[in-house]
């Protein structure tokens, strides 16, 4: 079967997740030694006891989810598993996961990359000034004119198309708070600040692209060994320079990723398989299409089943 893998981003974190997988096989705990060493400090421990306020740090949680990510990969891998990616994508942060699945990046450079890339995300807007909010029920177009009209001089932009009854803004908080007011007064269903700590995928973000723009010149990135969705233009690119473009344009930029799977999709994707911690994605993509099979693999016999 033609597969579309997709991988986890920030906020799927909690205590304990991969412990099943590090106590049964000897590829999980190798993959957690090899993250523990790039980043010279245990994530191990971390991640396996906590405490959860810890994990939940933008620092942390990048780190933490890509490493459980790429355990389950291999581990999927060293069952032999039949899995036949024709291509992938990641969420937001699971996009260094997709492109670590593919070899265009080795694990330990995208370890640091990704710390680097939280320590600068959280660095970019002072705590307490920005935020993000998921809006249900309203259309692209409707949004932006609500975002528009509520700006009133600050930040406040669309940040995600998670699927197609949830849109996700991000800016100064209380542009924020004036854009839930007006989407409620226009028939959204649902709207709710969600539980982060900056207003990532928003224009506020450009100096953290700035920052790891900086780093990825020292970086080796190879060509991807399937086509790997990104979310900045919601397109695969080869050229590794192209790829390093759209890693820093994501920073700061809406996260396509209805789009993401329309065009896994398109390339003969017929299952889709959840790396990473929780089922969100999963979730996401059965809202765009009942009659998809996504099976998210952070489950009890979920990785066997497949073998």
């Amino acid at each position: 079967m033609a597969d579309g893998l997709v991988f986890s981003g920030q906020g799927s974190q909690y205590v304990g997740m991969g412990a099943a997988l590090i106590d049964s096989h000897a590829v999980a705990r190798e993959v957690f030694s090899e993250a523990d060493g790039a980043l010279g400090e245990s994530l191990t421990e971390l991640v396996l006891n906590g405490p959860l306020e810890k994990l939940t740090l933008t620092r942390n949680a990048q780190p933490a989810i890509l490493t459980i990510s790429v355990a389950m990969l291999r581990v999927l891998r060293s069952l032999g598993a039949s899995v036949e990616p024709v291509a992938g994508a990641g969420h937001s942060l699971g996009e260094y996961s997709a492109l670590v699945a593919a070899g265009a990046l080795d694990f330990s450079d995208a370890i640091r990359l990704v710390r680097v890339r939280g320590d600068a995300m959280q660095a970019a807007v002072a705590k307490g000034v920005g935020g993000m909010a998921a809006i249900m029920g309203l259309d692209a177009g409707a949004l932006q004119e609500i975002c528009d009209e509520a700006a009133e001089g600050e930040i406040v932009e669309i940040a995600g198309h998670n699927s197609p009854a949830q849109i996700v803004v991000a800016g100064h908080l209380s542009a924020l708070d004036r854009v839930i007011g007006l989407a409620g007064a226009q028939g959204a269903r649902r709207s709710a600040l969600l539980q982060v700590s900056a207003p990532f995928h928003c224009s506020l973000l450009e100096p953290a692209g700035q920052r790891l723009e900086q780093v990825l010149e020292d970086v080796e990135i190879r060509r991807p060994g399937f086509p790997v969705i990104q979310n900045a233009d919601a397109r695969a690119h080869e050229d590794p320079a192209e790829i390093r473009a759209a890693l820093v344009a994501q920073v700061s930029r809406p996260v396509r990723w209805v789009e993401c799977v329309e065009r896994m999709r398109a390339l003969g994707a017929e299952r889709f398989l959840e790396f990473g911690p929780g089922r969100t994605l999963s979730g996401l993509i059965k809202k765009m299409d009942r009659s998809l099979e996504a099976v998210a693999l952070d489950r009890t016999g979920a990785m066997e089943a497949l073998s």
